[in-house]
């Protein structure tokens, strides 16, 4: 059998990760600094076991430049320039310098407000870790997955997590600013996702915070209550109270589309339908179902039930508005490599 050189064996170094999306019951919405992805407050949620995304990453030496496809289709503009970006960071952290081909799949919407940046990058942080050599203990493989996306810290672990915003400024705020599970062992509700749109916004996560920071009179009181309901919520799950865990949901939630509304220009990610299916949500609770809505940035709506009800939940939120879909989730895992990807 012929030997196989060094070069050789590098064209094979590669890893497949898999990743699930988070919706956080806490939002933590703006950054105090752009560059490191420093969340202005912290946040927590709760990682699903629906819509995964698997990425594998491959060095290849011999080519001039990165490679990134999505969904079977070659990247551009703004998705491969995050992609590229973050594998420069991770060669600095490696030490390495070839180039890579990432292949990424989705199988949640993407720019749709139901977090296909979490699943992404901690799928793309894990892997490109990997491929690297790069060997990360959790914390400091979230810390990295933040520097894609604040939110994608959250998708390293399963369950619950909180993203700390950290303290401090540049290598301090960096070091300060992870994920880290949130023990919630006797608690697991039903996640029902309402899907009013699942086109691409029209105005990206980024440039939303961005405007809101900047222009909304409503921000730094809402980042201010957002702490009190942090600690409302983690005693609320260590308690396994689903009334008290989706009340909190809510009011942040709806809180963070207020300071939207109030930013200027305003940005306005509710549409009809969201109304529609918030509406229905208060009907459900006013016929004696516990449900309780949370949204990201977009259109689409989240309801937090329990488990027994999720199916009249779906139901009931399908009627709601023409076209709109229900997928029931619940916790789900962290990211994860695959095993023989050609590691």
């Amino acid at each position: 059998m012929e030997a196989v050189g060094p070069q050789e064996r590098l064209l094979d170094r590669g890893a497949t990760a898999v990743a699930h999306p988070n919706i956080a019951l806490i939002k933590y919405w703006g950054k105090r600094d752009e560059r490191l992805i420093i969340p202005y407050v912290d946040s927590l949620s709760m990682t699903l076991d629906v819509f995964p995304t698997t990425t594998t990453v491959r060095l290849s030496p011999g080519a001039r430049a990165d490679s990134v496809s999505l969904d079977g289709m070659p990247a551009s503009g703004e998705p491969k320039r995050r992609v590229i970006a973050f594998l420069e960071l991770i060669r600095e952290l490696a030490g390495r310098a070839e180039p890579a081909v990432v292949d990424t799949r989705n199988t949640v919407p993407t720019g749709a407000g139901l977090a296909s940046s979490a699943s992404g990058f901690a799928a793309l942080a894990l892997a490109g870790a990997a491929a690297y050599g790069l060997d990360l203990d959790p914390t400091a493989l979230s810390r990295l997955a933040r520097r894609g996306s604040a939110s994608a810290s959250r998708s390293i672990f399963g369950s619950f997590a909180i993203c700390h915003a950290g303290r401090g400024e540049g290598a301090a705020a960096d070091l300060g600013s992870y994920a880290e599970p949130v023990p919630v062992p006797d608690f697991d509700p039903a996640l029902v996702i309402a899907l009013v749109n699942a086109g691409p916004k029209a105005v990206s996560s980024r440039a939303a915070m961005r405007r809101t920071v900047e222009t909304s009179p409503l921000y730094q009181a809402w980042a201010t209550s957002s702490k009190a309901d942090l600690t409302d919520m983690r005693a609320a799950l260590r308690g396994g109270d689903l009334e008290a865990v989706g009340e909190i949901a809510e009011r942040n939630a709806l809180g963070m589309h207020a300071t939207m509304l109030a930013a200027r220009p305003a940005v306005r990610y509710l549409s009809p339908a969201t109304l529609a299916v918030l509406d229905s949500v208060l009907q459900l609770r006013a016929d004696g179902v516990p449900a309780y809505a949370t949204m990201d940035a977009g259109p689409n709506v989240k309801v937090l039930c329990h488990r027994a009800d999720a199916a009249r939940v779906a139901e009931t939120v399908r009627g709601a508005a023409p076209g709109c879909s229900a997928v029931t989730a619940r916790r789900g895992p962290g990211a994860r490599l695959r095993p023989g990807a050609g590691q």
